[in-house]
């Protein structure tokens, strides 16, 4: 038994050594001696903390007061004590150099904190850049004002090299804003007191001074010190360095606006330690750690506030349970001590003990651990049901706001429709402004359709919509709303075909909401059927659970992408032909939900799409609440469908043109995809204009080529291309730069405005628009185009020309004009020549130069030749033969008949008029 024990206790005396000898620490040394003494302070609680993290370490810290030979003499007390690795803060680069060098050759690393020495011989540099600091100080105050603004910079020590880069920064940011100006510069040597002193010497000319930059914090207060006792009230804005938190800190200062702003200059603490820690356990780490800033002001200061007191708590935790742990540390050796006493007696007792009490520490552990995470979880959960909560009562509002307004449009609708329909009945008012009468009504009907579709579906929404439900035929309900579009389907040359396994099929539903589903069916079936199309309605049962309506069309169906979101809320698919509201689908899903059915819908593109909708039969799936007593008349169909049948009425038939009317002076090419418009708009330029049309961005691409008239008037949001691309690419082409845009749209917002602006558009018109206006802008966009030609068909020399307003177009002059010089002597050069060199067709150069120029490629070539003719009469001594051969005329008979044409004298005649 005796020599179990003496064997157990070697074992414990042998796991105490090797645990001893594994906790064996690193020597840190850190000279300090920059800075204020609240810099160096939250330096050194940066490392404090960091190092709090490692426990074991030891901490070695000297402040040398700013002095630099005393820095050395500690340095080299440190290092003749053995460290492991030295962090230094040198006063001055140059008096520092040798003793950094020093450790660095004995092979102690050496990291240099917030500046360098004047030797590249240094494991690691943790600091910030001052340049770049001092560039941000000079970004930020040019971008406080527009205004002229007059700065004084005062600087650190005269000579050190954060001093130096942070006004070289500073001057290079400042030189970016014209209007910033460095008035003045002084030295306040990092210190408050020696600011003031510097600051009084020219105070004078802080009445003209608008900011005051400050090379560090410190500097800045003893400048707000300067103003108080100068009692100036011009709000002078100071900027200072540092931003360090506590009291009398940066941080403070901009809260209490002692000054207006301060720049984040990071000690390097934290990242000192670190990058020490990563070195003595040979781990990879960066030689070069430059920090980043930011600008504290108004804007972020509480933030940055809360940051640093939640940071200062952690510490305090942090260093509570260091604490804590050294208690226990020391409690586990006590225990550890009587441990080895009482297992020389009782090993086996000591043996069970220490096992239990191990097992008990884990167990305290892993549950204060799990407690910790439950509390972060619930944390997180209560703030997610308070964020969610927040953002449904936020939706709830705004939709009923929209919900209200859609309330409040009923009556003026309803004031809008009676009279109108009354002016329908008189036939006098149809026969003056029938046409103008019906447009107006047929999108007050539109307009109605929207609210009432807002309306329903927030009911629904909200379960403020219950089922009246009764059992009707299914069949002949489906048929009398298919009959209500069978009119309007045959003008536009599609057909209406409904089949069923059954005349008759009983199914209870409500017939003054699912007539919705039908009716939104049927009408997105026509709209996106092209002539010819056909539309199919099958009813049957499959099994006697459920009845099944399928709408068939053979229009140009949908995508899979918008296959899957076509019931979304609000949703409409990209490129669609016909724009809607995104509600029709959403609501008929939601109405069928509330019959106990579905609805699904398969499509491909440009073969068609199907509907399908499934309803129970029976009545076991409804409440009783869901059931009404007696049977429900349908509601008249007729009067039901008339706000979808106005997506159809055909109101706008074009008048028949007169081909013996008189053609006009210019022509326009109108792009807008609502029809009503379209015709409105035809309609009311034709009076002036020869008025082309297209009903998306891709045919008015090819018009535009084909007819190159002499403005397009575009609305923004087309199908297929926007207006805002349409008029990019037509500015882009040489082709078609010179025709004026105008872009017409409900985007009213500044940032839109400015979009459409910058997609070179001429004109960005918002809708609603006064037409007057608009007939206006037209009128004068082609009456400046107009004196453009005159303008560049003048006899004025080249080089009197003012230049023109589109650099394609002037681009394009100046090559054909250039093309034309070059060959004036040429009598065979002709209009192909130019169409090869520019690359242009004879149809589009033709209409490029009349467009620009006023007048044909042929007259413009015989004008410049005669104009050189009289030059080279005027100036030169060649006979008239000569003449006549260097500007392109191949007889001199001919050239004199032309010239006098032109000139009402003979060559010779001319030539004499001149030297008299």
């Amino acid at each position: 038994m005796s020599k179990f024990l003496i064997v157990f206790l070697i074992a414990i005396v042998a796991s105490s050594c090797k645990e001893a000898k594994r906790k064996t620490a690193f020597t840190i040394g850190f000279s300090q001696c920059t800075g204020s003494d609240l810099w160096r302070k939250t330096m050194l609680d940066e490392m404090r903390t960091e190092l709090s993290l490692n426990p074991g370490a030891t901490f070695i810290y000297k402040d040398a007061g700013g002095n630099s030979n005393v820095q050395k003499s500690q340095v080299t007390q440190m290092l003749n004590d053995g460290i492991d690795i030295l962090i230094i803060s040198p006063n001055e680069a140059q008096p520092l150099t040798s003793i950094v060098e020093d450790a660095y050759n004995k092979g102690i690393p050496v990291i240099v904190i917030d500046r360098k020495t004047a030797s590249p011989l240094y494991t690691a540099y943790v600091g910030a850049n001052n340049y770049e600091l001092g560039k941000m100080a000079g970004q930020y105050v040019g971008s406080l004002t527009n205004k002229p603004i007059n700065i004084l910079e005062v600087m650190g020590l005269p000579g050190s090299s954060p001093a130096i880069e942070r006004d070289r920064g500073f001057n290079e940011g400042v030189s970016k804003f014209t209007n910033a100006h460095i008035t003045t510069k002084i030295y306040g040597d990092w210190l408050k007191q020696n600011a003031e002193n510097e600051l009084l010497k020219v105070k004078d000319q802080l009445k003209t001074t608008d900011i005051i930059f400050a090379h560090n914090d410190v500097m800045a207060s003893g400048v707000r010190e300067v103003l108080k006792k100068l009692n100036i009230s011009k709000n002078i804005k100071i900027i200072g360095v540092d931003a360090l938190p506590g009291a009398n800190g940066g941080l403070q200062m901009v809260n209490d606006k002692v000054i207006y702003a301060s720049l984040v200059y990071p000690t390097g603490g934290k990242e000192a330690i670190t990058t020490a820690f990563r070195i003595l356990n040979k781990e990879s780490f960066s030689r070069e750690n430059i920090l980043q800033s930011l600008v504290i002001d108004s804007t972020n200061v509480q933030l940055m506030k809360m940051q640093w007191n939640r940071i200062n708590s952690q510490q305090g935790d942090i260093l509570k349970q260091q604490a804590l742990l050294e208690e226990q540390h020391s409690i586990y050796k006590s225990q550890q001590i009587i441990l080895n006493i009482i297992v020389i007696s009782l090993v086996l007792a000591v043996v069970f003990g220490g096992l239990a009490f191990y097992s008990l520490m884990d167990n305290r552990k892993i549950n204060k651990s799990l407690e910790t995470k439950n509390d972060e979880i619930l944390l997180q959960r209560n703030q997610l049901i308070e964020m969610s909560a927040k953002a449904e009562v936020a939706t709830e509002a705004r939709l009923n706001f929209f919900t209200n307004v859609s309330h409040e449009f009923r009556t003026p609708l309803t004031l809008m429709l009676s009279p109108l329909q009354d002016m329908i009945n008189n036939d006098k008012v149809m026969g003056t402004a029938g046409r103008n009468i019906n447009m107006v009504h047929q999108n007050a009907y539109r307009l109605l359709k929207l609210v009432n579709q807002l309306i329903d579906y927030r009911k629904i929404e909200f379960d403020k919509q219950t089922l009246k439900a009764s059992e009707n035929n299914l069949v002949a309900f489906v048929r009398d709303i298919m009959e209500s579009f069978r009119l309007y389907a045959q003008k536009l040359n599609i057909q209406l075909l409904l089949t069923t396994t059954d005349k008759e099929i009983k199914v209870w539903f409500d017939a003054d909401m699912l007539d919705k589903v039908f009716f939104n069916l049927l009408s997105n079936a026509i709209k996106f059927s092209t002539e010819q199309g056909k539309i199919k309605i099958h009813i049957h049962q499959e099994d006697n659970n459920y009845v099944h309506i399928d709408i068939e069309d053979n229009g140009i169906g949908m995508s899979q992408e918008d296959t899957a979101l076509v019931f979304d809320q609000f949703y409409q698919a990209d490129n669609a032909p016909i724009m809607g509201s995104g509600i029709g689908l959403s609501l008929s899903k939601e109405i069928v939900l509330l019959h106990h059915g579905h609805i699904e819908v398969k499509s491909q593109k440009w073969k068609g799409t199907t509907f399908s909708v499934s309803l129970p039969l029976g009545e076991k799936h409804l409440d009783v609440t869901e059931k009404t007593g007696h049977k429900n008349d349908w509601p008249d169909m007729k009067e039901r469908s008339k706000i979808y049948l106005s997506d159809f009425a055909n109101i706008n038939q074009e008048s028949q043109k007169d081909v013996f009317v008189q053609p006009k002076e210019y022509s326009i090419l109108i792009v807008e995809d609502n029809a009503d418009l379209l015709h409105y708009l035809i309609e009311k330029f034709s009076t002036e204009f020869e008025v082309h049309s297209a009903s998306n961005g891709d045919t008015a691409i090819v018009k535009a080529y084909e007819c190159v008239p002499d403005l397009i008037l575009s609305d923004v949001v087309l199908p297929g291309i926007s207006g805002k691309t349409l008029s990019e690419k037509l500015k882009s082409d040489v082709k078609t730069s010179h025709i004026p845009i105008i872009l017409l749209t409900a985007q009213g917002s500044i940032e839109h405005q400015i979009s459409g602006v910058k997609a070179m558009a001429d004109l960005y018109i918002t809708k609603p628009f006064n037409f007057d206006y608009l007939m206006a802008s037209v009128q004068n966009l082609i009456k400046n185009r107009s004196l453009l030609k005159e303008h560049f068909t003048s006899d004025i020399s080249t080089a009197e020309k003012l230049p023109l307003s589109k650099s394609l177009d002037k681009k394009f002059l100046n090559d054909f004009a250039g093309i034309v010089e070059q060959n004036l002597s040429n009598d065979k050069f002709n209009v192909d020549d130019i169409c090869k060199i520019i690359g242009v067709s004879r149809v589009q150069l033709y209409r490029k130069v009349k467009a620009l120029l006023g007048c044909s490629i042929t007259d413009y070539i015989l004008n410049r030749r005669l104009k050189k003719a009289t030059y080279l009469l005027n100036n030169e001594s060649l006979t008239i033969a000569e003449i006549t051969y260097q500007v392109g005329f191949s007889n001199p008979n001919y050239f004199s008949t032309v010239f006098k044409a032109k000139y009402a004298c003979t060559p010779s005649e001319f030539k004499r008029k001149q030297h008299l």
